[in-house]
């Protein structure tokens, strides 16, 4: 059985990024890296989504405390 030694995170992104942008040069490589980013979410849709998980009474309380 052999034993792998896997490489610090921060100089496996190093390398790959020096790679990428020397095979495709750096338009292409920051067009490569935008692919995997997650799209926004609207403003307004983000809002109701934390509206859902918001306990009303306690966040009245926390806001409108005497």
């Amino acid at each position: 059985m052999t034993n792998v030694k896997y490489m610090d995170e921060d100089v496996l992104i190093k390398k790959a990024m020096e790679l990428i942008i020397n095979e495709l040069g750096p338009v292409e490589a920051i067009r490569f890296t935008n692919l995997f980013k997650g799209k926004k979410m609207d403003s307004v849709k983000r809002h109701r989504e934390w509206q859902k998980t918001l306990d009303k009474t306690k966040f009245f309380d926390d806001v409108f405390v005497d």
